[in-house]
């Protein structure tokens, strides 16, 4: 199925998409491209409230704002997230749950790609609207949205085994 699909999918029952994705096996290079395209999503969502931040605030110029934000979600992210989920997988162990790192990373930057929807309005609420009281609902509805589809993608997992 294409990513659109999966993202779409994801909305109805995350669980069965990741269960699909581990039914593939263990791919890592798959799990890292899901993961880069999470990021690089994350960086777009965030480019027009760059623009509205440097128009506001012309000390930083707006290729300086692009370039830092794009060297923290393209680079710093990913490795910050595979530490996440080593932690992660760790804390499983020690509560004895039945879940490979890999179930754990696959369901974790899956759930960042499918709520690329959310983050993507998210960023043009911050770029047309700002600081608000709805940029803060928008923000919460979307880490709900992170968490639910990561738990149910890692409930998916543990059932699974690479």
């Amino acid at each position: 199925m294409s990513v659109t699909t999966d993202i779409k999918a994801s909305y109805r029952g995350p669980g069965r998409v990741v269960a699909r994705l581990m039914g593939q096996g263990r791919r890592e290079g798959f799990a890292l491209n899901i993961l880069l395209f999470a990021c690089i999503v994350m960086f777009v969502a965030q480019a027009p409230y760059q623009s509205r931040e440097a128009h506001f605030n012309p000390d930083v110029p707006l290729m300086a704002r692009m370039y830092w934000s794009a060297f923290l979600w393209i680079f710093l992210v990913p490795l910050l997230l595979y530490g996440f989920a080593a932690m992660v997988f760790g804390l499983a162990r020690l509560a004895g749950r039945n879940i490979t790192g890999y179930g754990i990373r696959l369901s974790l930057f899956w759930a960042l790609l499918a709520s690329s929807p959310v983050v993507l309005f998210l960023g043009l609420i911050a770029a047309f609207i700002g600081p608000s009281a709805g940029l803060q609902l928008v923000g919460m509805i979307w880490l709900l949205n992170v968490l639910w589809f990561w738990i149910a993608g890692m409930r998916a997992a543990e059932g699974i085994e690479q």
